[in-house]
């Protein structure tokens, strides 16, 4: 008889992406719902969410949208009441991707810019998972994924705004572990890296491009549908004992 492989199976699951309208965050959804999961694709831009969903749905897969702007505590509370209706009043996946890049030389950085960054990636991260908090599963299949990178790692050229929140998000991320261990819910973050459209920038520029491929053993970009499949394994049963950890998925470059 054949041992049935149900590792990564998310069906009867719901999940909530933030930042989900392009990107990491759609291609997350997306692996989410062809795992079997109830997706409720959000981003600012509550029609480029739509447009994601609408195509799951075209799919065969789950999904519903909202627009949602992750510094806005009511929008966040009204999008995990909406993911929640997705799997019957319960909560099992919250990924916090929504994010943006404002680079500049330290001197050039601006007090308005490494507040909005904060306010969108690292107080964005505490406004949903706070709101996503009293419908989070306890069976052991309630997540949290936070979305860090490598330069709040390891730091990066010209982005101390983005290396701050970024490094914000891995503190939250271990200390919410240790707390929502009692709860029997897992946190963890990934620090991807892909071309999107928060990369084009580097990728476009001939110089730039070149110094981060140097970094990067695999001498390549990632597509974001590789990214996806290891934000799956720590939405799944795979992950079950896996807390507090920092993945990261960028070819090489932190290790």
């Amino acid at each position: 008889m054949a041992i049935e492989n149900r590792y990564f199976d998310l069906t009867g699951r719901s999940a909530l992406v933030t930042g989900a309208a392009g990107g990491i965050g759609s291609a997350v959804a997306r692996a989410y719902a062809a795992a079997g999961a109830a997706v409720l694709v959000t981003d600012v831009d509550g029609a480029a969410a739509a447009d994601v969903a609408e195509k799951i749905t075209a799919e065969g897969g789950t999904a519903g949208s909202a627009a949602l702007d992750v510094r806005d505590r009511a929008a966040a509370d009204a999008a995990v009441a909406a993911a929640a209706e997705l799997g019957d009043g319960t909560l099992h996946i919250l990924v916090n991707n929504a994010g943006v890049t404002d680079p500049a030389m330290f001197a050039d950085t601006t007090e308005d810019s490494i507040r909005r960054l904060i306010d969108i990636h690292l107080m964005g991260t505490f406004t949903c998972s706070q709101a996503a908090l009293p419908k989070l599963a306890t069976d052991g299949t309630g997540r949290i994924i936070n979305v860090t990178s490598s330069a709040g790692i390891v730091g990066t050229l010209g982005q101390v705004n983005y290396s701050a929140a970024k490094a914000g998000i891995i503190g939250v991320t271990k200390s919410l572990a240790r707390e929502l261990a009692r709860k029997n819910i897992l946190v963890n973050a990934l620090a991807p890296l892909a071309a999107t459209p928060m990369t084009n920038t580097i990728r476009t520029d001939e110089k730039f491009a070149a110094q981060m491929l140097a970094r990067i053993p695999l001498r390549r970009w990632a597509e974001p549908a590789e990214i996806a499949g290891a934000f799956v394994f720590l939405a799944s049963d795979a992950s079950s004992f896996v807390t507090g950890q920092v993945l990261p998925v960028d070819g090489g470059m932190v290790m």
